[in-house]
């Protein structure tokens, strides 16, 4: 077979298989995320408008990713913002900086699909926060 129409036959076969790929990313819940891949950075550079809307009452918004085997979030996306707001788009800056590390049980760097609520204006109490938090849960995530 002629290398030309061997090298299109197999992008044609691999262009094929990615959606599987993309379908098959492991949906890790973000009380598991330490068991592959470990935040390294703990303060991030927030986007904050100067203007918006509800951000001055409890709320929360929780932005959905892949975490690339570099470490870095990729596919960004915010799904669930509480109250109605401006909270989604501060969200998305935050979790757009993080940085990670694989877990030792991690050694071939698997990307992972994850989630992460941010809290805002919350109790420093921890149930005070988990019911600041809870309307932005996104189901689906193994736990």
């Amino acid at each position: 077979m002629n290398p030309t129409v061997r090298r299109l036959a197999f992008a044609t076969l691999l262009a094929a298989g990615l959606p599987v790929a993309a379908q098959s990313l492991h949906k890790v819940d973000p009380q598991q995320l330490n068991d592959y891949w470990i935040l390294l950075n703990h303060k991030v550079d927030v986007d904050v408008p100067n203007s918006a809307r509800n951000v001055n009452q409890p709320g929360c918004a929780a932005v959905s990713y892949m975490i690339g085997s570099d470490g870095l979030p990729r596919d960004l996306k915010v799904e669930k913002v509480f109250p109605e707001g401006d909270f989604g788009k501060i969200a998305m800056s935050a979790v757009s900086d993080f940085h990670y590390g694989p877990a030792l049980t991690n050694q071939h760097h698997e990307p992972v699909a994850t989630y992460y609520v941010v809290p805002f204006n919350a109790p420093t109490d921890p149930s005070g926060q988990q019911k600041v938090m809870a309307p932005c849960q996104l189901p689906g995530y193994q736990s």
